[in-house]
């Protein structure tokens, strides 16, 4: 299990939106002043997501809480969200490629360009379909495990 804290900002009924901010590992590290990746941490760093989790404790509005999410299902997504795309770019240009050949053009990059496009494009668009039709799979889902200390205002609300 893959977990994160992180602060509710809102309730809706068995679901909950959840803040969490994107932690560096940077601050600890002796390398700090010479690492470039400290560097982009300081650019990108302490970013918030809000994600929408299950809520089986019933935690409310402004609580701390550890939210988690099955391994196995992160992976399967990740690689999902990675592969897909790339190999529909790849498959768009390679079959413009070959259309090319077929139609006897002098030259293939333009419509092997044109292809790969088409064919990331058409796997980003069902990439969206997919998180669209499968974003409360509870499978899929990420989940409130625990509250992790005390209540905490937020925006006024405790």
């Amino acid at each position: 299990m893959i977990e994160e804290t992180g602060i509710i900002t809102a309730t809706d009924g068995t679901y909950a939106s959840v803040e969490t901010r994107r932690a560096s590992s940077c601050g600890s590290c002796d390398a700090r002043p010479t690492c470039g990746t400290s560097a982009l941490a300081r650019v990108f760093g302490n970013r918030s997501n809000v994600v929408e989790v299950l809520n089986p404790i019933g935690a409310e509005t402004g609580e701390s809480v550890v939210v988690g999410i099955e391994e196995s299902a992160f992976t399967r997504v990740s690689i999902l969200f990675y592969i897909l795309p790339l190999f529909a770019l790849f498959a768009g240009g390679l079959s413009g490629e070959w259309l090319a050949h077929q139609l006897g053009l002098g030259t293939t990059e333009p419509l092997s360009i044109l292809c790969g496009l088409l064919g990331l494009s058409a796997g980003l668009y069902w990439l969206r379909r997919f998180s669209s039709s499968h974003r409360r799979n509870p499978a899929y889902q990420a989940v409130i495990l625990r509250r992790a200390g005390p209540v905490q205002i937020v925006d006024g609300i405790s």
